[in-house]
C-alpha cells in the first residue's frame, strides 16, 4: 500500500531548477497548473507491480476522488476516507475501521490528495521518448531522485501533451521492482455529495473501531 501511495504522491514546490531540462520543466509546470485548476478530480487506475527475480507479478485496480486535501480511495478491498483532518480506513472483510489523525505537513504523510505532481520535489528531470500508445501520443519525462540513497532508481512519467494530464507512471526500484500506475479514467469538476468525504459511523455499527490517536 505504501508503495502505491508513494507512486501517487503530490507536492507543488519545484526544487533544483538549474539541474533540470527546461523543456521538461515547462511541461511539468503545465501539468501542475492544470491539476490545480480543477475543483475536484476523479480517477480510475490500474496498478501493476512486477519483479522477475522474485517471481512477483501483481495487478489491481482502484479509484480515487480528490477535492483539495480531502479524498476517498478504494483499493485492495479497503476504502480510505480523509476529511482533511482524520483518516478512516474501512476494511469490510475484517469488519474493522481504523481511525487516525494525519498531518499533511508531515514528511511521512503520503496521501492521494498529493497526487499527479509528486515529481515537483526531490527529483531532477529531463525529456524522454515520445511514444504512440493506443492511438495517443505520450511524452515521457525521466525523473531521477536527488537523494543518492533513494530506493528508487528512476521514474518515467507519461504525459499527454494535448490534455496536460498524466497517462501513466513507471517507477523502477533499485531492487529490480517495477511498478506501473496507469490512469484509465480521468474526470474533473464533478458534482459531489457533501457527505462524500464524511465518515458515517451508523453504517458500521457492527465493525470494530480501532482508534490509533
Amino acid at each position: 500500500m505504501k508503495t502505491f501511495l508513494l507512486s501517487i504522491t503530490l507536492c507543488f514546490t519545484l526544487l533544483g531548477f538549474s539541474q533540470n531540462d527546461p523543456k521538461a520543466k515547462a511541461l511539468l509546470d503545465q501539468v501542475s497548473t492544470k491539476v490545480k485548476s480543477y475543483d475536484n478530480i476523479s480517477l480510475d487506475f490500474r496498478y501493476v507491480l512486477h519483479n522477475s527475480a522474485e517471481n512477483i507479478n501483481q495487478e489491481t485496480r482502484g479509484d480515487v476522488v480528490m477535492e483539495g486535501d480531502k479524498y476517498v480511495l478504494n483499493i485492495l478491498g479497503i476504502t480510505r476516507i480523509y476529511d482533511g483532518k482524520t483518516m478512516y480506513s474501512i476494511n469490510p472483510e475484517d469488519e474493522e475501521v481504523t481511525i487516525s489523525t494525519e498531518n499533511p505537513e508531515d514528511e511521512g504523510s503520503i496521501t492521494p490528495s498529493k497526487m499527479l505532481s509528486f515529481y515537483t520535489e526531490g527529483y531532477t528531470y529531463k525529456m524522454g521518448t515520445k511514444e504512440n500508445i493506443k492511438g495517443r501520443v505520450i511524452q515521457f519525462v525521466k525523473l531521477t531522485p536527488i537523494d543518492s540513497n533513494s530506493e528508487i532508481d528512476h521514474v518515467l512519467l507519461g504525459i499527454d501533451p494535448q490534455t496536460k494530464h498524466i497517462y501513466n507512471l513507471i517507477e523502477a526500484g533499485n531492487n529490480g521492482t517495477k511498478t506501473t500506475l496507469t490512469v484509465t479514467s480521468f474526470e474533473t469538476n464533478q458534482t459531489l455529495s457533501k457527505a462524500l468525504f464524511s465518515f458515517n459511523k451508523d453504517k458500521y455499527k457492527n465493525f470494530y473501531i480501532n482508534k490509533l490517536n
